[in-house]
């Protein structure tokens, strides 16, 4: 899970609360019509070329994140390089194909297949008889056994993070010969395909020792068309080279190198022509494509030879206003004078500098798709307001996902869908649009779901002491600070929008219920919060050093309006604050607290998108009289001390689509166990909302080797899911890789695993057909 991209399957899901007898969930007999699933939003964008054209030899620079602290992918702390670096070096019994979909993987697997069900399901599996460790040893029996053993869960003192599938296995011996393997398994399980990939060699598994401790930072035997040739941590980097045993395609390159690099400094390293491949956020590639005079939906204003234009003229203006100083005497006229030979030298090299960029720029082009991931809303239902299933549906309700959908894709020139399952995306076998189950976006609906909760529109709210919690609010706003936990001033509901937010909305992009108004400023100057409480409003508020007069805006109100309705007379906000139009004029209360959420957001790089979105969010549920704080926090302590620990009432994180939802997304939906202290047991469900109907039906879909049945029941679980409203799925991940133009076969993979051996720099004078984001 991540706010920011997510890496391998060892990520898993989460689930939902629904009151039984409470909501009739409607879809749940989901058509099992392979049409259902669809396909992929967007294609993969990799410059496919057949290897024919593709020179031999030469090195590819891949920026990853990190260099990882484990190669064991099936640790704890395993992340997206330690995937990439096992794909690479290691085998795997199948990999994902554009669709998302798996499929046997020829390098490795001649064959696998159900061989019996009764009395227990047994998988045999055909080896290439090629396929040798980089030792010289064979793949058999013997290998597959000493994973199972280790990832079974039946020995403590292998350090593993999951065990899903292993602990369903009974036995695993040899076959007919040392080519065929035999997994008896104990229960069926559906989701067998998910296993032994990747496959590490026994000497890893082995023994407790070697697998806690002698995959982290080496790995001796491997079976790729890579090996792992070094784990440089000083340069923080790892290479990998071609495997002199590989029995495949030979691999097109001669090495990878994949260096650290993080991702706010990746523009400048591809300006100087440090990196081959790097994914990158869209200001970079808005930049790439303005280097190349792009005139695509990622190119900004000021972009191609108008802005260098800007700059030389700037350049040449600058450098001469100091030549205007008639009155000055020699010593000046004289020192200004090297000034200005100064300026215009360092101006000259600049614009040398920054043209130079721009043309190392033009080598590279923006391969864009989807990716296999999607950012969801949650909403945490452990406590407060949220725990009442009809506020959660009614935040559900307030939301357009198709318009927050298009603030995101829609300027990349990426469909802008909102995602339909939690499950799976577009593409996949399991794949349907379940959101009917909650119904689309209805504010008297919302409206109308509050009211029955008992969240009454101008509702008389006791003033707490300071630092109290809002209803639904968990922790202290931090108060005159920048730091980790701060509620920024003007974030509150109705307050200034980001940098980000103003330039993606544009003047033109507004609508016409928001009337410009909704990015004022709206917060107090002074005293406690800034608020000003039903029913204590007795005193005039104070000054506030500004014009309150009625300048063609609208204002909130003083309080009158409540006259003729029970409660107290007052306004939730002081007299002279901007009211956003279209937005609901009247906060809610229950039992004297205001409804109002908590919503916690990251700071680091890659997440001015989800402010941008938790904007649009914050002014929807507005209209619908939900109030929201937003608390910014660093991103090392946003999953750990927020999203993990429950310290949250909305939050915005992404999830991997999994080809095996069954087994991957149970986790993340399974509904939380009271523990014997008390404490509950959340697995992933970090919204700390689910069913005994979810459990039931994943455990059915885990457990049936119909594949129809499957993903019927896989749907079935999504509908209750989306019913219960913990996640709402809102897009599907942009995926920008920023690439060589003459490297081939690597970009935006979109579902596919990648094939390494294939990748590389196009001979001289050969092209291939353009990529379908310059088309």
């Amino acid at each position: 899970m991540s706010h920011d991209g997510l890496g391998p399957r060892a990520a898993l899901r989460s689930v939902a609360l629904l009151t039984a007898g409470a909501l009739a969930v409607p879809l749940l007999s989901a058509c099992s019509a392979e049409d259902e699933a669809g396909k992929p939003l967007a294609a993969q964008d990799i410059a496919p070329a057949a290897r024919a054209q593709i020179a031999d030899g030469g090195t590819l620079r891949w920026a990853v994140d990190a260099v990882p602290e484990t190669l064991n992918t099936f640790q704890a702390d395993a992340d997206a390089t330690t995937t990439r670096v096992a794909q690479a070096v290691l085998p795997s019994m199948y990999r994902l194909d554009a669709n998302g979909r798996p499929r046997a993987n020829p390098d490795f697997l001649e064959s696998a297949k159900v061989v019996d069900t009764e009395p227990r399901q047994v998988v045999l599996y055909r080896l290439n008889q090629q396929a040798v460790w980089s030792d010289g040893r064979e793949i058999g029996a013997a290998d597959f056994a000493a994973q199972w053993r280790a990832l079974s869960g039946k020995d403590s003192a292998y350090w593993t993070a999951r065990n899903a599938g292993y602990d369903r296995i009974e036995k695993i011996e040899r076959g007919a010969n040392d080519l065929e393997v035999r997994v008896t398994f104990a229960r069926p399980y559906a989701d067998w395909r998910s296993l032994f990939s990747p496959l590490y060699p026994k000497d890893v598994m082995g023994t407790p020792d070697a697998f806690n401790d002698g995959a982290r930072r080496k790995l001796k035997v491997t079976a790729g068309p890579f090996v792992l040739k070094q784990v440089d941590r000083d340069k923080d980097r790892i290479r990998l080279t071609r495997n002199p045993r590989w029995w495949g395609r030979p691999a097109k390159l001669t090495e990878i190198v994949l260096a650290a690099v993080p991702r706010d400094e990746r523009a400048a390293h591809l300006a100087e022509g440090d990196l081959d491949v790097a994914e990158i956020d869209p200001a970079v590639a808005r930049g790439i494509d303005s280097a190349a005079g792009a005139a695509g939906p990622l190119s900004g204003l000021g972009a191609g030879r108008t802005a260098a234009k800007a700059l030389r003229s700037w350049a040449v203006v600058d450098a001469s206003d100091g030549d205007a100083e008639e009155n000055a005497d020699a010593d000046q006229e004289q020192e200004q004078d090297d000034r200005d030979v100064r300026a215009r030298g360092d101006l000259r090299r600049a614009v040398a500098a920054w043209e130079r960029q721009r043309k190392e720029l033009r080598g590279y082009e923006v391969r864009k798709s989807l990716e296999p991931a999607f950012t969801q809303l949650a909403l945490n239902g452990a406590d407060g307001p949220l725990a009442d299933e009809r506020v959660r549906r009614a935040v559900a309700r307030a939301l357009d996902r198709r318009e927050l959908a298009k603030v995101v894709l829609k300027p990349l020139g990426l469909p802008a869908v909102p995602v339909g399952s939690h499950l799976a995306l577009s593409g996949q076998e399991a794949y349907a649009d379940n959101s009917g189950a909650l119904g689309g976006q209805d504010t008297e609906e919302a409206q109308a779901l509050l009211a029955d909760a008992g969240w009454v529109a101008g509702g008389p709210v006791e003033k707490g002491e300071k630092g109290e919690k809002a209803a639904g609010s968990e922790g202290e706003t931090t108060e005159g600070e920048t730091t980790e936990g701060e509620t920024t001033e003007g974030e509150r509901s109705g307050g200034v929008k980001s940098d980000g937010e103003k330039e993606a909305e544009g003047e033109g992009d507004r609508k016409a219920g928001d009337g410009g108004k909704a990015g004022r400023d709206d917060r107090s100057e002074g005293g406690d919060d800034g608020t000003y409480i039903v029913g204590q409003d007795g005193k005039a508020p104070a000054e506030h050093g500004r014009d309150h007069e009625d300048h063609g805006r609208r204002l909130a109100q003083d309080g009158k309006q409540y006259l003729n309705r029970q409660g107290a007379p007052g306004a939730y906000a002081p007299r002279g604050t901007a009211a956003p139009a279209g937005a609901a004029r009247e906060a809610l209360a229950k039992d004297g607290k205001a409804l109002t959420l908590r919503f916690v957001l990251p700071t680091g790089p890659g997440s001015d998108s989800l402010h941008l979105v938790a904007g649009r969010i914050t002014r929807m549920l507005e209209k619908v009289g939900i109030r929201t704080e937003t608390t910014k926090v660093s991103d090392e302590s946003y999953f750990k001390d927020h999203i993990a620990s429950g310290d949250y009432d909305l939050a915005l994180y992404s999830w991997p689509a999994s080809a095996f939802p069954a087994t991957d997304a149970r986790p993340i939906y399974a509904k939380p166990v009271p523990g014997a202290d008390g404490s509950l047991s959340v697995e992933q469900n970090y919204t700390r909302v689910g069913t005994d109907q979810v459990d039931q039906l994943f455990d059915q879909a885990v457990s049936t080797l119909d594949e129809e049945e499957g993903r019927s029941l896989i749907r079935k679980a999504d509908a209750r899911i989306w019913a219960a409203a913990g996640s709402i799925p809102l897009y599907q991940r942009p995926q920008l890789t920023a690439v060589r133009k003459n490297l081939v076969n690597v970009g935006a993979f979109g579902f596919q695993t990648p094939v390494y051996e294939d990748m590389g720099f196009l001979k001289k004078g050969v092209k291939v057909s353009a990529s379908p984001s310059k088309k």
